[in-house]
């Protein structure tokens, strides 16, 4: 049986027990404000050598300062989650970043990531956000699934998320 509930600070390095697995066979690159899909092969197989010591203190810190954290749970096993940072971004600083949002492998194409990105939506509707603001890997799935969602490409990306992970296509879901 399925549960959707929050994470404890406790709970944040369980994280990296979801199965990242995934054969990417395109990405996107974001070019002259337009998405362009390019051929490019990459066997995922979990989380790059060492991203787990890197951002577990970076994810620990922002559940420190506010950022709520859903988890997805098949019996005791984490197999998917969400992150709605505390930190306000856009031009007019009224969005509210989902800074991580991952399903398990063998979970995809269940409804998980609609769910948890739907409850992100609904937490920062409570906090007075006019949106998310989404930093996507560029893979083809992963944007395909953002505009799913409603996603719309940022003309203009934050300066400092930007400068982070200048690779990813970044994302605006105004609420209406």
């Amino acid at each position: 049986m399925r549960k959707v509930r929050e994470l404890t600070r406790d709970e944040i390095p369980n994280l990296w027990s979801i199965d990242r697995t995934e054969l990417i066979e395109h990405l996107y690159l974001h070019q002259r404000g337009k998405l362009v899909l390019s051929a490019q092969r990459f066997d995922m197989k979990g989380w790059p050598e060492g991203e787990t010591d890197a951002y577990t203190p970076h994810l620990l810190a922002s559940y420190d300062n506010g950022a709520v954290f859903f988890g997805v749970f098949d019996e005791d096993s984490l197999i998917a989650a969400a992150s709605l940072d505390n930190i306000w971004r856009g031009e007019t600083l009224d969005l509210l970043q989902l800074s991580f949002l991952h399903v398990s492998h063998r979970y995809r194409g269940e409804g998980l990531g609609g769910k948890l990105f739907k409850l992100c939506q609904q937490r920062a509707l409570e906090k007075g956000a006019a949106g998310l603001y989404v930093s996507a890997t560029p893979s083809e799935n992963t944007v395909h699934f953002y505009q799913y969602m409603g996603c719309e490409l940022l003309e203009k990306p934050d300066p400092e998320l930007f400068a982070l992970e200048p690779e990813d296509i970044h994302f605006v879901c105004i609420f209406e």
